[in-house]
């Protein structure tokens, strides 16, 4: 989809501002890939290809930039945040830890209207990864995480795996597309532990699921 028209889209359908329209706009582009770990964000050519000025991108930046997924240098700009092997490793291992404890409480809550919703995430995915693009199966995969935390239903833990599952999706977007069935095979695995109510099972799968998007070893 041309990047004007989808801002022009969500402008249509929201009263949010626009600055916040472009880093949603500018995130997705992280999160997918489609900007790779250490390339430059340049606000001129941000503004042309979103079709806005270079105040809502410079807002956007500073925004992402608090999230970090961006940094930006004096005299350099900005760019999409590099992340060094041992950020890498803490990256993913606190993301293993925060999605083992919230598939436990999903599948301790075990709440049947969200379930049937987060079976209706899953069952969408299944069609998506043999026949969507790389940024639905991203989108379809966040729906899926959402879905769950929705189960898990702790706000605090949903704030917090929200905010690392942005910084950690740019480092598993070079291979998501390549293992999108696999993904969504694990997918189903955490959902089935959940609806038999097998909270440590639920936990394991949902840490080795992070594992294995990262391509790691692990132990767990």
């Amino acid at each position: 989809m041309d990047k004007t028209i989808e801002i022009e889209q969500l402008l249509g359908a929201t009263h949010t501002p626009l600055a916040k329209l472009v880093a949603a706009a500018i995130r997705d582009r992280i999160t997918s890939g489609e900007f790779s770990i250490g390339s430059r964000l340049v606000e001129g050519k941000l503004s042309e290809e979103l079709g806005v000025s270079r105040m809502p991108v410079r807002e956007a930046l500073r925004e992402l930039a608090a999230e970090g997924l961006v940094t930006i240098e004096p005299r350099r700009g900005a760019s999409v945040t590099a992340v060094t092997d041992d950020q890498k490793r803490d990256m993913i291992e606190v993301r293993a830890t925060l999605e083992a404890l919230n598939a436990r409480l999903a599948a301790r809550r075990h709440d049947p209207e969200q379930i049937a919703r987060l079976q209706l995430v899953l069952d969408e995915g299944g069609k998506i990864t043999e026949t969507g693009s790389r940024q639905d199966f991203i989108r379809q995969n966040d729906r899926f995480h959402e879905a769950l935390a929705d189960v898990g239903g702790n706000s605090v833990l949903t704030d917090m795996m929200r905010s690392l599952r942005d910084r950690t999706a740019m480092l598993f977007a070079p291979t998501s597309q390549l293992r999108a069935r696999e993904n969504w095979q694990e997918h189903a695995a955490i959902l089935r532990a959940v609806i038999d109510g097998d909270s440590e099972l639920a936990a394991l799968l949902a840490a080795r699921h992070v594992y294995n998007a990262a391509q790691m070893k692990q132990d767990v």
